[in-house]
């Protein structure tokens, strides 16, 4: 009698790892690769804004749903509402701030947002900017003044007394200047900026 040969193991790929392994290999994007659900709703992000930030997220937060953990139409003008809000999140979040000017910025963070004596987070960090054409600014290594926040304001990226982009504590006021953390631009077109909106989303 021969023993009985087992039959050879199948590997199975998801449609999601088939396609991005099929992405990679062939060198060229998927255009019609769709772009991530939203749960919650936007008042600022549109689907251009939404394709153009996808290229720039951390590997972690690919192929996840975009979700609305804090707006300030939903939750009101509170850095303290913000941080409450993501006390036992663990994801990047996106923050998308629309200000009365109607020019759209913000920030991607590491991690969730709380209150700290010390700067925090990682090089995945970055700023980006739509107006009047998109542009992001990721970490040039020069220091690690990532996020630092506390009741009155929330500063990310910073240096030499400069901040890339710093939001008051009743997330009204704004400023955004040169910082050598992401040597980025300023993210409005005036330094000093009063908010119209501001969203942050996590990929859960």
């Amino acid at each position: 009698m021969f023993a009985a040969v087992p039959p050879a193991k199948v590997l199975s790929m998801s449609t999601d790892e088939y396609r991005k392994t099929s992405l990679f290999a062939t060198g060229s994007f998927d255009l019609d690769f769709p772009i991530p659900d939203l749960i919650g709703k936007t008042e600022i992000l549109t689907e251009e804004h939404r394709e153009k930030l996808c290229s720039h997220l951390p590997a972690r937060a690919e192929g996840y749903s975009w979700s609305l953990i804090f707006s300030t139409s939903q939750h009101g003008f509170a850095l303290n509402s913000l941080y409450r809000k993501m006390a036992r999140l663990e994801s990047p979040v996106l923050i998308v701030i629309e200000d009365t000017e109607h020019n759209v910025f913000g920030a991607l963070t590491s991690c969730s947002l709380h209150v700290s004596d010390h700067f925090y987070g990682t090089g995945e960090s970055l700023l980006y900017k739509f107006n009047p054409s998109f542009k992001v600014f990721h970490w040039t290594g020069e220091n690690m003044y990532f996020i630092k926040g506390n009741m009155e304001s929330l500063s990310i990226g910073a240096g030499d007394g400069r901040f890339g982009l710093w939001l008051d504590g009743d997330l009204n006021q704004g400023r955004s200047q040169q910082c050598s953390t992401y040597g980025n631009e300023p993210l409005a077109p005036q330094e000093d900026f009063v908010i119209k909106t501001l969203e942050c989303w996590a990929f859960v």
